[in-house]
């Protein structure tokens, strides 16, 4: 029998503050392998926990450190190559840092929440911002 191995990997729904001091914004990042507006993530490393590797690709891709938060929920779905894939996010705040265009991320946004969703190329991302600002909004954070 063959069984496709779970592709694992791990993000954030990375947020800051807004410079205008209303409400927050959050980061998208272009991915022109695939043509996409994304939440920053990656496939996590051999033997590398989840949360680490949050932190790893968020700094990876956006040049941003963070602060993170609450988990939020795991979304699957099946990638370009018809694998299962299974990715942990949790809520970020950005702390620190500044975004270089690499390989894999070309662009970076700040958008308010409504803008960011509508952005958002996946509907499986837009479910991940839902969760963030219910989440912030539990936490008192989202104003």
């Amino acid at each position: 029998m063959d069984v496709t191995p779970l592709v694992r990997a791990a993000g954030c729904a990375l947020w800051r503050r807004s410079p205008s001091g209303q409400g927050i914004e959050l980061a998208l990042v272009y991915r022109p392998k695939w043509s996409d507006w994304s939440l920053p993530k990656g496939k996590l490393k051999r033997d590398e926990e989840a949360r680490d590797g949050a932190l790893r690709e968020v700094l990876e891709e956006t040049g941003m450190e963070c602060a993170l938060g609450p988990e939020l929920p795991t979304v699957h779905y099946t990638d370009a190559q018809d694998r299962p894939k299974q990715v942990r996010y949790w809520a970020a705040e950005a702390t620190n840092g500044i975004f270089a265009p690499n390989h894999e991320v070309t662009r970076l946004l700040w958008l308010p929440p409504e803008a960011a969703t509508r952005r958002l190329t996946h509907e499986r991302d837009r479910t991940v911002v839902s969760s963030l600002l219910e989440a912030l909004h539990r936490t008192g954070t989202d104003h």
